[in-house]
């Protein structure tokens, strides 16, 4: 079985806000959300429901500035067993000080974008290959909605605010059936707020969640 973690509280935030500007709810839209952070997890939400999303912290998914992403796994299997690295040291470059930081020495987004629009051949070809995977990503999730159409795509994270990152993931999705939406920065503490309101005006009834079973 997968085990899932992603950053479900913005995903949902952000498609509660395109259905608040669109004069609709949530329940009643597909879209896939890109949350683009330290973490990237790309989610398929049909009609009120996630029911798909990449294992951001488990290794799956785009290369992030932090995270190594999905990697082949013969070459995985052959650092596991090269003695070069301990068990804490690959989870390390998988999750941590993978991905950009690994690749560039950094993940300060400003600066890499200030580097990328100055020509560096570097930081163009890995910032583009990490916007060229959430492209994948975000494309790979149309199956999730059963034939039924995407009304919209939505970008947001913090690197939501990088514009060569941005335009690229655009270029990369510019045929695909919908269009592309996006909103800067993060909105968990909102989001906190809203649903929250959303149960005391009785639009929604409060969820409980049982804890996992013991077996």
């Amino acid at each position: 079985r997968r085990t899932v973690i992603s950053h479900a509280l913005n995903q949902i935030a952000t498609a509660h806000r395109y259905a608040d500007e669109q004069g609709t709810s949530y329940e009643k839209l597909n879209v896939i959300v890109a949350h683009l952070g330290g973490g990237i997890t790309v989610g398929a939400h049909r009609k009120g429901r996630c029911i798909d999303v990449n294992d951001g912290l488990g290794g799956e998914g785009p290369i992030t500035p932090e995270r190594a992403g999905s990697l082949p796994g013969f070459a995985l299997v052959e650092l596991c067993f090269s003695g070069q690295c301990t068990k804490e040291q690959i989870k390390k470059l998988l999750v941590g000080k993978g991905g950009l930081m690994d690749l560039l020495g950094t993940t300060n987004l400003m600066e890499l974008e200030k580097r990328y629009l100055a020509g560096e051949a570097e930081v163009i070809a890995a910032m583009d290959a990490m916007a060229y995977q959430v492209a994948k990503e975000i494309s790979s999730l149309w199956p999730a909605f059963d034939g039924e159409p995407v009304d919209r795509i939505l970008i947001t994270g913090g690197i939501a605010r990088c514009k060569p990152t941005v335009e690229y993931i655009q270029k990369c999705l510019a045929a695909l059936p919908a269009g592309v939406t996006v909103y800067p920065g993060e909105n968990e503490m909102l989001a906190l707020v809203k649903g929250a309101l959303r149960v005391l005006t009785g639009q929604e009834e409060a969820k409980s969640y049982a804890p996992p079973s013991a077996h």
